[in-house]
């Protein structure tokens, strides 16, 4: 029996469209034995799928067939706490517990390149799956069928307050909202801004962070799809945000705050929630980063 913990985390951060990621302080964890057939429930009550389409099980199933292996069957056990299709990395989550899981049990014949290489093969561009497996601010490029990742630590100085509604919003319909083409501005536009936002985590100066997670690229296509999206951008504004951004393909909004005015944020914010009809589908939830990422818990 092996168990492996996995965090949620939020892509783009903005600007770093399908580039840039980080971990947040909210893990799913999943058990897994090997079984004659497929056994799959949940521990925590969430519904998961109990057939061999499970993510986690598919992904498992692709590791033994990399690594040469016949996969006879698994029994896996489920927790899972990040909200699924709401833009926190269910998704990334579930392929890096299934790597993770299956190159344990196989003795860990996969180094952690290989597992980073082929989760972003699986989820098909590395801004997720980089941060879900490495923790931390995670900047990646895929090239040539390799991925190339960097991470730096998130300092304890800024908490994420993730506005999460309570309908889900489907990767494949939000990628179906973007533009086919951009401008050549808009594309430069982005590019300053994503190397700003990668040099304003690795130098902690979240001063920046306003101007570096501005975006041309996706989010004035996908917030129309976040009903009251514009109205909880105004709110973390109004706060003192220090950034928001749509996370990942959303519709959860994320926004930094700087750690000691987190209190105040979060106090004002939920106030502000139940008071307005418009946001009144938004809960509010306090992250730190997460800077472990994917961790084997047990190997037994």
């Amino acid at each position: 029996m092996v168990t492996v913990s996995v965090p949620a985390t939020s892509a783009n951060i903005g600007s770093g469209f399908d580039s840039c990621g980080l971990a947040l302080s909210l893990r799913n964890t999943a058990a897994f034995e090997e079984f004659d057939g497929v056994d799959i429930t949940s521990a925590d009550g969430s519904a998961v799928p109990s057939t061999p389409g499970n993510l986690v099980y598919r992904t498992a199933k692709e590791v033994y067939a990399l690594c040469g292996q016949r996969l006879r069957g698994l029994r896996i056990v489920q927790t899972n706490p990040i909200p699924m299709a709401r833009g926190l990395g269910s998704s990334s989550a579930c392929i890096a517990a299934g790597i993770l899981g299956a190159n344990a049990l196989l003795g860990g014949p996969l180094t952690a390149e290989d597992m980073l290489t082929f989760a972003t093969k699986l989820e098909g561009h590395p801004d997720n799956v980089a941060p879900a497996l490495l923790g931390g601010f995670v900047v990646s490029a895929y090239d040539g069928g390799k991925v190339y990742s960097l991470k730096k630590t998130i300092a304890p100085g800024i908490v994420f307050m993730a506005f999460v509604p309570d309908f889900k919003l489907l990767t494949e319909r939000a990628r179906a909202a973007l533009p086919k083409t951009v401008s050549h501005a808009d594309a430069v536009y982005n590019l300053s801004r994503a190397a700003l936002l990668a040099t304003a985590f690795c130098e902690e100066r979240y001063d920046f962070l306003p101007v570096a997670t501005r975006d041309s690229l996706h989010q004035q296509y996908r917030l129309p799809l976040i009903e009251g999206g514009e109205a909880v951008f105004a709110l973390a504004d109004g706060l003192g945000a220090l950034a928001t951004f749509i996370s990942g393909a959303g519709p959860t909004i994320l926004s930094v705050v700087r750690t000691a005015e987190a209190n105040v944020f979060f106090e004002r914010a939920q106030k502000a929630l139940a008071s307005d009809a418009e946001l009144a589908h938004f809960t509010l939830r306090r992250f730190t980063a997460d800077n472990e990422g994917a961790k084997l818990l047990e190997n037994a």
